[in-house]
């Protein structure tokens, strides 16, 4: 089955060259490609692609700000943001809205046809450069690290296959357990944690 992808690109030179990359690709179907928030946020529910690749940088509204309003009304969508610079204060406001991967553009097209593919499949992709940031920005102790010490060996090793972007498929492979055990700790660690994410998981598994 094709991957349904919109692109939302205010450079059309960018734009153009990432649709043409998705319309060689027989495992992905471009279904919108959009200059602007504004028009993506009036398009974008009307197509129901699995994936958008959005730029943060846009004029009028920006990115993020467009990712916060279309993750409410389609919380299925994943959004892999796209940026020129690794700034580590935009990467944390993109997952804050909900955002599920953040790469630079100038990412080699092969390396984004398999971050579309991941964000898709439940991963979380991002350059080392940017997975360090986190890591390093959410491993800072905290004082109420007591849910954290509740978590299982298996549902720690689980976390940190998660927290290295790996999707759910990767980590059972990984793990040498069935995809319904790693089902079985997302809920385990969601209700131990008191977290609704994938992303709040691992941002509070990091700080504990």
């Amino acid at each position: 089955m094709q991957i349904k992808v919109a692109i939302v690109e205010d450079d059309e030179g960018i734009r153009t060259s990432l649709a043409a990359l998705l319309r060689r690709a027989p495992s992905f179907r471009l279904v919108g490609d959009y200059a602007d928030a504004e028009t993506a946020l009036k398009e974008i529910p009307l197509r129901q692609p699995d994936v958008v690749l959005m730029d943060i940088n846009l004029p009028g509204m920006n990115g993020v700000e467009c990712v916060r309003q279309l993750k409410a009304a389609l919380p299925g969508v994943q959004f892999l943001m796209l940026t020129v610079y690794e700034d580590s204060d935009s990467l944390f406001k993109s997952f804050k809205v909900g955002a599920s991967g953040y790469l630079l553009k100038r990412t080699a097209s092969a390396r984004l046809l398999e971050a579309i593919r991941d964000v898709h499949a439940g991963g979380s992709p991002m350059t080392p450069q940017l997975a360090r940031r986190v890591v390093q920005h959410f491993s800072k102790p905290s004082a109420d690290s007591s849910p954290v010490s509740r978590l299982t060996p298996g549902e720690k090793e689980f976390l940190d296959q998660l927290a290295n972007g790996y999707a759910y498929k990767e980590i059972a492979d990984r793990m040498n357990i069935s995809i319904d055990t790693v089902r079985s700790y997302v809920r385990a660690v969601y209700e131990k944690l008191h977290v609704h994410s994938r992303t709040e998981a691992v941002v509070k598994y990091l700080r504990g």
